[in-house]
This record gives structure tokens, sequence and C-alpha cells, in this order.
């Protein structure tokens, strides 16, 4: 569709830019003199501010949510089948807010930024950030924005992480949680597949100890490899069957090295598009937070203890073929919710696509989305 001519587009927008001065101290002990966030806004604030949405974007995504750049109507928001006038998370009832993570190479502070006291990129320099971190900083734009209370906040995969923590840290500031395709944390298999991409990132020659930009350098072929792992861990095995199956790109085998078959195609030209955009250095703190995020891990493993401070009223959806994040992590986070007597609603989705469910199009998925916001704003109203 043409988004300059899509009615439930919410158009051309522009990203923002917030400027904070205030010293930031981050969980893994560092401590920044300053920050910038990018982010962007759709619909309109009600007089009280109480229609605020916070959307929290995954491991590859960023502020750009909904709608198209101007210059690029073809750069369409990563959520924009969901956001917009009309949609599940409609803009004509609720301002939403997306933010990119600091760390991010989406114009927050990151790795590629430049740090003040060397005038340089900061590099292998910038230091670890974790949910708990990105959950602070968003608080503090909230706080500039005048937002006292979020009305939701929602994510997919390690966006719904940051929801699910925003429950914890900021209880009182938010008053319902969007959890989907999520974990309470990664499993020890998560944690390979995330270190065998950053391995594939740090031992390339271009890597450079992660200062590759004083070097004129990219580590392209790691990031490629990292993004290749990444994604077959997106995908279940149905879907690749039936997207691929052994399909040959030219229709027999050629006893090379070469790429042949569909799915390796596929693999390296998702490998290309996103080794073209996206930061090395920013993979690997990504990758690190979301082997980091553990909210039970300071109560001994306990997540019912974890989750005791939350007073948000909780929507869960899992999907059947999501083997990422499977059903059963969801399932340890709604025994937590009603072991404190939280309401919670859970959704489990029979959907072929795997971890990548929460990002397409489900008639099922998104008529419970937009229900849920129905709900959200019929209270508002009251």
């Amino acid at each position: 569709m043409d988004q300059t001519t899509n009615t439930q587009s919410v158009g051309a927008v522009e990203p923002r830019k917030a400027q904070f001065s205030k010293p930031l101290a981050l969980k893994c002990g560092a401590t920044l003199a300053s920050y910038e966030l990018a982010y962007e806004m759709y619909g309109t604030l009600n007089a009280d501010k109480s229609n605020a949405v916070l959307v929290c974007h995954a491991l590859n995504a960023s502020h750009h949510v909904a709608g198209y750049y101007a210059h690029a109507p073809a750069d369409v928001g990563w959520w924009d089948n969901i956001i917009g006038p009309g949609k599940p998370l409609d803009t004509n009832r609720f301002c939403v807010i997306g933010v990119n993570n600091l760390g991010g190479c989406f114009g927050s502070t990151g790795p590629s930024s430049v740090n003040p006291a060397t005038r340089q990129p900061w590099g292998a320099d910038f230091p670890l950030v974790t949910v708990e971190d990105w959950v602070d900083t968003q608080a503090g734009l909230a706080d500039q924005l005048g937002i006292a209370r979020f009305a939701a906040v929602m994510g997919g995969s390690l966006g719904a992480m940051q929801a699910l923590s925003w429950t914890i840290q900021y209880p009182d500031r938010i008053g319902h949680a969007l959890i989907i395709a999520c974990a309470p944390n990664l499993s020890a298999q998560n944690i390979a597949f995330n270190e065998v991409a950053r391995q594939a990132i740090i031992t390339d020659p271009d890597f450079h100890g992660g200062h590759y930009y004083s070097h004129g350098t990219r580590p392209t072929r790691g990031l490629r490899v990292a993004r290749m792992v990444g994604h077959i861990t997106y995908l279940s095995d149905d879907e690749m069957a039936s997207k691929f199956g052994r399909q040959l790109r030219h229709g027999r085998l050629s006893y090379t090295f070469g790429v042949e078959f569909e799915i390796e195609s596929y693999l390296s030209h998702q490998a290309d598009k996103f080794a073209d955009y996206f930061d090395a250095n920013t993979y690997l703190r990504i990758t690190k937070a979301l082997d980091y995020f553990d909210p039970a891990a300071a109560h001994g493993g306990n997540l019912s203890l974890a989750l005791e401070p939350a007073t948000a009223s909780f929507l869960v959806v899992s999907f059947t073929t999501d083997w990422r994040f499977s059903p059963e992590r969801s399932r340890e986070i709604i025994k937590a919710l009603l072991d404190n007597r939280r309401a919670v609603t859970y959704a489990e989705i029979d959907a072929p696509h795997g971890h990548d469910a929460f990002l397409l199009d489900d008639a099922r998925y998104h008529g419970l989305v937009a229900a849920y916001f129905n709900r959200i704003s019929a209270e508002l109203a009251a």
C-alpha cells in the first residue's frame, strides 16, 4: 500500500531528541555524565496526559515504531501494522511513544557517539547497559514530557522484558503492561546463541577490539554471521519448511560451497541488509542486556517475589511455535502474577511463524490487542 494515501497510517513522522544532563548511574557501576535519546510520538496527549502508551523495542528495532519518513516513504515503522488510526493501538485515542534505547545506533547515545572525554567515538569504552537502565531512561523521558503515569507499556521479546521491568521498577507509573512473546530470563540455549553471535563479531579481523571506527573499518563479516544465527532462532521449523523447504536456487546442485538452497539465499540477504545499517558494538551490548535480564535473581530465583511490587494489570501473549521464548516461559510469568493476585489476561495463539509472530499480521492476535486497548480506553473515559 502507498503509505502516503493510507488512511490508517499515522502519516509522515519526524524523530525527536531529548537531552539529559543529569548524570546517569548504570547498573554495571559506570556513570554517564550526559546522554540523549531519540524518540517519536504518534497521536495527541490528552489534557491530563493520561493516555500515553510507551512501546519498547526489541533487539534490532528502534524508536521508529509507526508511520513513515517523508524523505523515505518505504521506511515504515516496525510495528506499523498494529499502531495507527483505527488499528489495535488506536492513535485516535492514545498517544504512542517509541524510544531508541540507550546504547542504540539510531540516534540515542551509544558506542558510535562521541565520548566527550576523548572527543572520539566511544567504541568499546561505552559501558554495558541493562534492561533496568533502559527503563530508568524511559522514565526520565516521561518526566521531560510531563507524563506522570503511562496508561500502558507494551513490547514484544526484549521490548516485553522492558515492559515487565517497568511494573517492578515504577509500579505507580504504569496502569497496564502488555507482555508479548516474552520470558522472565533467557535459557542457557538462548544465552549460547547470543554468545556464538558475539564471538562472530569479536573475532572478525575488522573489529579491532571494538574501536573499528578509528580504523575506518566495520566487522561486517562477523555481523552477518551474528544476524544469520539470530534470524534462525526467530523462525519456526514449520515456517522455514513452508517458505523454503529444500528448494534450490538454480534447480540443481552445483557441488560447491556457494549459496545453493533458497534458505541460504534468504539468510544471506537478511545478513547483508542488517550489516549495512546496524552497529556491531550496539549488537554486542543489546545481546548482553538480554542475557543479564533476570528480575528473580535478586530474590533467590523466586519470580513471584520479584513481581510482588507490580500493581499493573497484564495482558500476556505467547505463540505456540515460538521456541526461543516458548509459551512455557510466559506461563512462568502468569503463575508469578497469580501468586500475587494480579489481574492478568493470557492468550496462547496457535501460529506457525515462530518468535517473529509478534510482528506479523494475525487477526486473532490483533483482535486481542484491540480489545485490550478498548478496555483501557473505557477505563480512561470512566
